[in-house]
């Protein structure tokens, strides 16, 4: 290692390679490296879902539930099992061990299911799969149309305009009633025309329907024959002919039957503001860039008034790509202040030129980590930006160490190349280990299992990636920088680093990146203009005497307070161990206690509060209703109360009400089946987003409920973090 340090020292033309391969390969990674809301994880459920039109739960868990218990509770890999017989459907949820093949354990169930033959008639095909991660996106709340059917019209239209852009592949639409055609026959009908329920239904089942006729051999080719009886309208169903009678007479299904072309008798509805609306969702699917999608539905949304008829407006609803936004920029504020710190504290304690090459570190370790990451496979998403935050803490520490002893080394008479070859060599064993050590610190997370451990096993491979980059570069790129100036810099040493620290500040103080550039252009033209008349060199003198000033001070503060600390706990040495066992001790018995709560996973607040309602099962829709009534007027109360408190900028936005289900359960999981019935309904208040309003979204949720009051059978869940 000594050698490979003293190697790149003298040939920092390969120095300069290495550092390039890690900014250029940093930075075409960064262009293709997937941008999604969570990483992809294995779920280890099975679920299976059987639905049983219109039995209730009794039925369901005696005819359904009991039965796939009997026959499942045997296969291996199965570590828990739980039923729920809802009214209409049975879901039987399975937890898989984790050390199981969870397809193999799948194809296992699915022909255990499907041999089961003692199912009711009535029961439709059994639905069995391992639920996988939906990145539900966006929302887009659709309004106008009072009738349900121009109003769900309207909402498929701008599903499929949507689902038609460019890079957009999965939307859908939500917590619509399906459509159906129901044929009421009444018993009078059906004597007057001397037919019974089994002919009326015999003909629906054999005349609407397309059926091949086979194929036509000509000189011209194949013609293929094929009767189109299909109906999909209920015009059509009533031309159908139920019977026809030996002198021409026939009777038609209107003859006989009243056919409503409508929609499915649930208790499903969806208000947005007080209004009819229907919800488009918009998901990302496999390696899809999450900010693509939404400017892309953004884009589209501007463009949306001149596409529909007047009255009809889209409104945005939930856009999920605004937290990764903001973790983002979290992580680009907290290396913007980190980089600033660092090139003015080492600037005034030490030189400006090492400053300046121990803070590029930290950009060029960081394109090293993301490289790494992206060649690992591994994307950017909440998770990993957590591990990136992390990582910032850390990179520079190594190069600090590094820089300190090359400028020991060097003010010690060794010269630029030699001392930068001493100090980084001197220094090569407490700075490789505690890299290793940090390393090893974070691996038993990169090894864990369960959903937990497949979040902070991404966490874990951000930082190590970034240490490993970050070792690299402090010795092998920075010793080469260290060790040779260059009489010829713009500006000069100083002057160089000023310029960098005002234009980094005017990045970091601004609240937008367009802002930022035109501080920094601002700032960097101040810069130049102070260069040509000579105040940046007056500038740079008064700096050289501060930071002699403040390099004797540290000295002083090294040599005589830190040092008598030091002996002092050296000559006392039972007192300084006891000292230290007691803090452990207090330190452990603090988290033990629960005085500070522990917990895997932190609850992010949203900027939605949700409220779902869970009313005993066959509760009347009448009683729904007036409860969603007393919900939604108590958010009506607390959005007009908020109102008049925060004047120009109410916290309250959007209040959605869905009725007969509660869209936000298992939102984010494809495949599973959400429960629906009149017992069961959402409402959900949209905020303003948190940097813009001075009350937490917690508090705006207590003040709800303490508007809503208690709810009697039934249970009243409000929701503001994320699931």
């Amino acid at each position: 290692m000594n050698r490979m340090i003293a190697w790149f020292a003298t040939n920092h033309v390969a120095a300069n390679l290495v550092m390039g391969f890690s900014v250029l390969a940093g930075l075409a990674a960064m262009t293709r490296i997937p941008v999604q809301i969570y990483p992809d994880v294995d779920f280890p459920f099975i679920v299976i879902t059987v639905p049983y039109l219109g039995a209730a739960p009794e039925e369901v868990a005696s005819g359904v539930c009991d039965r796939i218990e009997e026959r499942v509770e045997g296969i291996a890999g199965i570590k828990e099992m739980v039923t729920i017989a809802d009214e209409g459907v049975c879901v039987v949820n399975l937890t898989l061990f984790l050390e199981v093949d969870a397809t193999g354990v799948l194809n296992e169930v699915e022909s255990t299911v499907s041999a089961i033959d003692t199912f009711p008639r009535e029961t439709e095909k059994p639905v069995i799969l391992l639920p996988d991660y939906s990145s539900i996106v966006m929302e887009i709340a659709v309004t106008g149309p009072e009738d349900e059917r121009a109003l769900k019209e309207i909402g498929r239209r701008v599903r499929d305009d949507i689902k038609a852009l460019a890079g957009i592949t999965q939307v859908a639409l939500a917590n619509s009633r399906p459509y159906e055609i129901s044929v009421e026959i009444a018993e009078h009908s059906l004597l007057r025309n001397n037919l019974t329920f089994d002919q009326v239904a015999r003909a629906l089942r054999h005349g609407s329907a397309d059926l091949p006729g086979g194929a036509v051999k000509t000189d011209a080719g194949e013609v293929l024959l094929r009767t189109r009886g299909q109906a999909y309208w209920g015009e059509e169903l009533e031309r159908l002919v139920v019977t026809a009678g030996s002198d021409g007479t026939r009777v038609l299904l209107r003859d006989v039957a009243q056919v409503v072309d409508g929609f499915e008798d649930t208790s499903q509805g969806l208000t947005f503001n007080g209004k009819p609306a229907a919800l488009v969702q918009v998901s990302k699917v496999g390696d899809q860039n999450i900010q693509e999608v939404s400017e892309t539905v953004r884009r589209y949304l501007a463009e949306a008034p001149s596409r529909y008829p007047n009255g009809v407006e889209l409104t945005l609803w939930k856009d999920e790509s605004v937290m990764l936004t903001d973790r983002l920029g979290a992580l680009i504020d907290s290396g913007l202040q980190g980089l600033l710190m660092v090139l003015v504290v080492l600037a005034l304690f030490l030189r400006p030129h090492l400053a300046l090459w121990v803070g590029a570190g930290i950009p060029i370790a960081f394109l090293g980590g993301v490289f790494l990451i992206y060649w690992f496979g591994y994307a950017i998403d909440a998770v990993s930006v957590v591990g990136f935050i992390v990582a910032l803490g850390l990179l520079v520490d190594d190069a600090v160490v590094v820089g300190e002893a090359v400028y020991v080394s060097q003010q010690g008479g060794r010269g630029q190349l030699a001392g930068a070859i001493e100090g980084a060599q001197q220094v090569l064993m407490p700075v490789t280990f505690g890299v290793l050590t940090t390393i090893a610190a974070f691996v038993p997370l990169l090894l864990a299992a369960g959903l937990i451990g497949q979040l902070m096993s991404v966490t874990a491979a951000t930082v190590i990636c970034c240490l490993v980059f970050s070792l690299v570069e402090c010795q092998a790129v920075l010793p080469a920088h260290l060790g040779h100036r260059s009489a010829r810099v713009p500006l000069g040493e100083f002057g160089l680093t000023f310029l960098l620290v005002v234009v980094i500040a005017a990045f970091a103080v601004a609240p937008d990146a367009r802002t930022g550039t035109g501080l920094a252009v601002a700032a960097a033209t101040a810069v130049w203009v102070a260069h040509r008349m000579g105040g940046l060199s007056r500038l740079g003198v008064a700096f050289a005497s501060l930071q002699t000033r403040f390099e004797s001070g540290l000295a002083w503060f090294i040599d005589v307070p830190l040092r008598r600390a030091v002996e002092a706990a050296l000559r006392a040495r039972q007192t300084t161990l006891a000292l230290a066992v007691v803090a452990l001790i207090s330190a452990g018995a603090i988290l033990s206690s629960g005085h500070l709560p522990f917990s895997p996973s932190m609850d992010v607040e949203t900027d939605r509060v949700v409220a779902s309602l869970t009313l005993p099962l066959g509760v009347n829709e009448e009683e729904t209703a007036h409860v969603i009534s007393r919900l939604t007027a108590a958010a009506r109360q607390v959005q007009e109360e908020l109102a008049l408190e925060f004047g120009d900028h109410p916290p309250v936005q959007h209040i959605l009400v869905a009725s007969g289900s509660q869209p936000s359960f298992n939102e984010n999981f494809s495949g599973t089946i959400k429960p629906r019935g009149s017992h069961l309904a959402e409402v959900s208040l949209q905020l303003s987003p948190s940097e813009t309003r001075d009350i937490s979204t917690q508090a705006i949720a207590e003040r709800w409920r303490a508007a809503t009051g208690a709810i009697a059978d039934g249970e009243l869940r409000f929701s503001t973090a994320l699931a």
